[in-house]
C-alpha cells in the first residue's frame, strides 16, 4: 500500500461527510456559494494559498511542496449540480427542490479536497507544486475557460506542465472500475439551431402560404442523410434533433417553424466541416421551397483529448496501485462532452472515469443526469488516492 492510500483510507470519513453535505445543497452554473463555503471549511488548516474566483465561485488552491522545485501539476474537480428533481431514497436527499447532483460532481468535489489533505500530509516530500481548481459551471457555460481565464494555469507563479482529472459514474461498469483511452476520449458539443420561415395560411388552402412545417421534417431527414454520405464512419459525428415546433393550431399553417439539435465530433476538420455543410444544407432546402432558413450554429465544448504519454502514466499508476482487474482501457470514445477540454488543450494531462455504480447489475442503473442516479461514495478514498498519487509521481519527475 503507497503512503497516499494509506492517508486515503484515514481521511475517508471525513471526505464521505463532505459528500454527503455537498449532495444536500446543489447548486446550478456559476454561482455556488453554499459549495465553496463547504470546500473553504474542508480546506481550512491546510498549507495552501487560496484564491476565489471573481466571475464565479472557484476556489484555487495551491500547496507548495518541501522538498525543492519542480513542476507543477493541476488537480480538478468541478462543483457544479443540475437542474434534476431527486427521486433517490438516501438520508443525506437534495434540499434544494428542482436540484441534483444528478452527475457526481459532489464526489468529485469530496475527492479533490481528500487528495489536498493527503498532499498537504506529504508536503515536506514534494518536488514541486500543486494546483487544486475547484471550479463551476461544467455542466452549463463552461467554468474551465473562466477560471484559465483568470489564471488557474498560472496559480502556482508558472504554468501547470501536467493536468488531472477524473469523472465518476453511477452506471454502465461495475463498482470500484477506472477507464479511459488515449487521444480523444470525449466529444466536441455544438448546437445547431434553424428557424424556417414561411408565410402563414388557412390549413385548408396551403397553396395561399408557405408551409414552415415539412420543410423542416424534411431538413431533419435530409441532416441525417448527411452525416452518413458526407462524413467518414471512422471519424464520426451525432447529430440529434431534440427539439421541433411549430405551429399553434391543426387548421393554421404557421410562419414559421424550429429545430434544435446538438452536434458531437472527434476532431477539428470535421467539426468544422459539419458546421458549414450544415448550415449550408438547410439554407439550400428553404430555398428551394421558397422559404428562408436562419441558421445559428453555437460553438461548444472542444474535444476532450488524452495525451498518449500521460494517459499511459495514468493507466501504469492505477494498475499499481490497485490491480490490473481495476482498469479497462476504452475501444472508442465517449459522446459526451466536458470542459475538461479546455485545459487538456493547453496543458498535457489525462481525464479518468471511476465507477461509483451501487447497483449489482450495472447495465439496468440508472445513469448520470437521472433523477434516480445513485453513487456510492466508498470510491472517494479510491478517487483521492489516486489524484494525490498522480501527483506525487509527476513531480518527482521532474520538468
Amino acid at each position: 500500500m503507497t503512503a497516499t492510500q494509506d492517508l486515503a483510507r484515514g481521511f475517508g470519513d471525513e471526505i464521505i461527510a463532505l459528500r454527503r453535505a455537498l449532495h444536500q445543497v446543489p447548486e446550478y452554473d456559476l454561482e455556488l456559494p453554499k459549495s465553496q463555503r463547504l470546500i473553504l471549511d474542508a480546506l481550512a488548516g491546510l498549507p495552501l494559498e487560496i484564491t476565489l474566483g471573481k466571475e464565479l465561485s472557484s476556489v484555487t488552491a495551491v500547496l507548495r511542496g518541501g522538498g525543492g522545485p519542480g513542476p507543477v501539476v493541476l488537480l480538478r474537480g468541478d462543483m457544479d449540480a443540475l437542474p434534476v428533481t431527486e427521486r433517490v431514497d438516501v438520508p443525506y436527499v437534495s434540499q434544494h427542490p428542482g436540484m441534483m447532483h444528478a452527475c457526481g460532481h459532489d464526489l468529485h468535489v469530496a475527492g479533490l479536497v481528500g487528495a489536498a489533505k493527503i498532499l498537504s500530509a506529504l508536503q515536506a516530500t514534494l518536488t514541486g507544486d500543486v494546483v487544486f481548481m475547484f471550479q463551476p459551471g461544467e455542466e452549463t457555460t463552461g467554468g474551465a475557460p473562466i477560471m484559465i481565464r483568470e489564471g488557474v494555469l498560472e496559480a502556482a507563479g508558472r504554468r501547470a506542465d501536467a493536468a488531472y482529472g477524473l469523472h465518476v459514474g453511477s452506471a454502465v461498469q461495475p463498482l470500484g472500475m477506472w477507464s479511459s483511452r488515449p487521444g480523444p476520449f470525449m466529444a466536441a458539443a455544438d448546437q445547431l439551431s434553424v428557424r424556417v420561415v414561411g408565410a402563414g395560411t388557412h390549413g385548408s388552402t396551403p397553396f395561399r402560404g408557405k408551409d414552415p412545417i415539412p420543410v423542416a421534417c424534411e431538413m431533419v431527414t435530409a441532416l441525417q442523410t448527411m452525416i452518413t454520405r458526407q462524413f467518414d464512419v471512422f471519424d464520426p459525428v451525432v447529430l440529434t434533433v431534440g427539439r421541433i415546433a411549430g405551429g399553434t393550431k391543426e387548421n393554421i399553417i404557421p410562419d414559421d417553424a424550429f429545430f434544435d439539435a446538438t452536434v458531437r465530433t472527434f476532431s477539428e476538420e470535421t467539426r468544422a466541416k459539419v458546421q458549414q455543410a450544415s448550415t449550408q444544407l438547410v439554407e439550400a432546402m428553404a430555398a428551394a421551397h421558397g422559404l428562408v432558413a436562419e441558421v445559428a450554429y453555437r460553438i461548444g465544448y472542444p474535444v476532450t483529448v488524452n495525451n498518449p504519454d500521460e494517459f499511459a502514466f495514468a493507466r501504469d499508476t492505477i494498475v499499481d496501485l490497485f490491480g490490473a482487474d481495476r482498469f479497462r482501457e476504452r475501444a472508442n470514445p465517449r459522446c459526451g462532452s466536458e470542459d475538461m477540454s479546455y485545459v487538456l488543450n493547453e496543458v498535457p494531462g489525462v481525464y479518468l472515469n471511476l465507477s461509483a455504480c451501487r447497483a449489482a447489475d450495472p447495465d439496468k442503473a440508472a445513469d448520470n443526469h437521472s433523477p434516480l442516479a445513485d453513487f456510492d461514495d466508498s470510491v472517494l478514498p479510491d478517487a483521492a488516492a489516486l489524484l494525490a498519487e498522480l501527483a506525487v509521481r509527476r513531480l518527482s519527475r521532474g520538468i
